[in-house]
């Protein structure tokens, strides 16, 4: 019997500073997301993208991913793509921008990944402020006595 729907797995998700494709098709990640750390708040992230990469699945399928603020319920930013997986040994990779993301409050964002309104994946991205640091100064150096 063969089948013809079968949710994919949700491989990876990461979000990045950047992304990049070559012409053989392979992807450069830049700037792998851990947490975001700035001077000040409010700031604009001029854009932040999102590599999600499916397998395992049989169909046509919608991918959705959102931003989520920190209160869980304000939806900062979202994204949708259709994508299509002929064979479950087969892959399928999506990137999603987002553009001018204000982060207007310090505390944890939240990625969230669905296909077809199924959630797959949800994981915090911190926005933590700390403040430049400035360098110690050297001690002054004595003057020497007026002889």
């Amino acid at each position: 019997m063969q089948a013809t729907r079968i949710l994919p797995d949700l491989q990876c998700s990461l979000l990045c500073e950047e992304i990049r494709q070559e012409v053989t098709g392979n992807f450069f990640l830049i700037g792998v997301i851990n947490f975001i750390r700035v001077p000040q708040l409010p700031v604009v992230a001029l854009k932040l993208s999102l590599f999600n990469r499916w397998t395992a699945g049989v169909g046509q399928f919608t991918e959705s991913a959102r931003l989520i603020g920190p209160d869980q319920t304000t939806v900062l930013r979202k994204g949708e793509v259709k994508f299509a997986l002929q064979d479950a040994a087969l892959h399928a990779t999506n990137v999603t921008v987002f553009a001018q993301v204000e982060f207007k409050v310090a505390g944890t964002y939240y990625v969230e990944v669905l296909v077809d309104d199924v959630m797959k994946l949800r994981y915090p991205v911190p926005v933590l402020v700390a403040p430049p640091q400035t360098p110690p100064q050297p001690p002054a150096t004595p003057t020497p006595p007026e002889a």
